[in-house]
């Protein structure tokens, strides 16, 4: 007998292209002109996109020289990242009017439960709108928002009238809507894993559902059956106010191609102490160290090694980066070099479940 989902309120709020959002509030003079935070048309990665450069193909993720030729009038502005924590602030002030249980996923997103709000609103629905109602006057941005009975309905819901609105999936409604989707709108399923359902005739959340458990964990492992239960609404994922930090990274986009090994080496003492100052921040340390090489063709290769010990000392993980380095020559010329530290203790806890933050700098 299936396990019944336990119907909580959940409302997922994700502001609508953040950081373009900022800078064009910020800025009026970039209102409905397509414009890309970070990169440039001749280096780096775009960081976010306007609604007006996605309209063009202009993604987060994508080259800089990619995006301008997609988008010829594409306007490069450089990301502020200070400005956009200041604007986060406000937002998840908004948001503890309403609720506590507040999970951020990040400074443009988050999870909130209320089923048992400060306000007294049994809706949701209501909820939601007063929240991104009072975000609109004290940021002058936009958010969208889905709600629903749990928190991976209320993520995809999220972006089904994006930008600037939501969408409410009651109870009764939460299978139908599963099985009407497009396989890869499933939150969580990737570009790889779609794909993979596709060769075995899944293409929507309705052909997820006709396939047995058994069938899901014998082609996809034990991710089967987690499929199995969320085409079913079944997602019991409570909203955690309190993530703990699972990596920490730091990496670095270079202006011009990398191709000796020794402007490597000093690239590489750089970030080990951007990571340094921010694990002993957070009063974090670990034992599994990875390079990450990016290299001209955009190809990325990770190297990692384990160590017996927890460090957080800039010329440990210095060290620990020159050896994986040298592990193997570099296959051509390098354009980002990234360091992380995984398998994360802290002074107050070392056992905590854990998400992923990565820190980035230079664009």
């Amino acid at each position: 007998m299936e396990t019944p989902p336990i119907l909580r309120k959940i409302i997922h709020v994700d502001m609508d292209a953040f950081y373009a959002s900022v800078e064009q509030h910020d800025n009026p003079d970039l209102l409905g002109k397509p414009i890309a935070v970070g990169g440039s048309e001749i280096r780096g990665v775009v960081s976010a996109a306007s609604y007006e450069a996605r309209k063009f193909g202009v993604r987060s993720a994508m080259s800089g020289a990619m995006a301008k030729q997609l988008c010829p009038e594409l306007i490069f502005v450089p990301p502020r990242f200070a400005r956009y924590k200041e604007i986060s602030n406000q937002i998840h002030a908004v948001f503890r009017e309403y609720t506590d249980l507040v999970e951020p996923l990040s400074l443009d997103e988050a999870y909130l439960d209320v089923t048992h709000n400060k306000k007294g609103n049994p809706s949701a629905t209501l909820l939601a709108q007063e929240i991104r109602q009072k975000i609109k006057e004290r940021t002058g941005i936009t958010a969208s928002a889905g709600i629903s009975v749990n928190k991976f309905v209320a993520k995809i819901a999220s972006d089904v009238n994006k930008p600037n609105g939501q969408k409410t999936i009651n109870p009764e409604e939460v299978v139908p809507f599963l099985e009407s989707l497009d396989i890869k709108k499933f939150y969580g399923i990737g570009k790889v894993t779609a794909e993979r359902m596709y060769r075995h005739g899944i293409f929507t959340g309705k052909d997820l559902k006709s396939k047995e458990r058994d069938y899901l964990e014998t082609h996809f492992g034990k991710s089967g059956a987690h499929y199995y239960d969320l085409v079913r609404g079944i997602h019991h994922s409570s909203v955690k106010p309190h993530r703990e930090i699972k990596s920490m990274a730091a990496e670095h986009t270079f202006s011009e191609n990398l191709t000796s090994e020794i402007f490597m080496i000093e690239r590489l003492e750089t970030i080990a102490g951007e990571l340094e100052k921010r694990l002993k921040n957070k009063k974090r340390s670990g034992k599994t160290i990875t390079l990450k090489i990016k290299y001209s063709d955009f190809q990325v290769q990770t190297r990692s090694k384990t160590l017996h010990y927890n460090i957080s000392d800039k010329d440990l993980l210095f060290d620990t980066a020159k050896e994986l380095l040298f592990q193997e020559k570099p296959r051509e010329s390098v354009r980002l070099l990234g360091l992380s530290v995984s398998q994360l203790n802290s002074s107050s806890s070392s056992s905590k479940k854990a998400v992923v933050v990565q820190l980035k700098f230079d664009f």
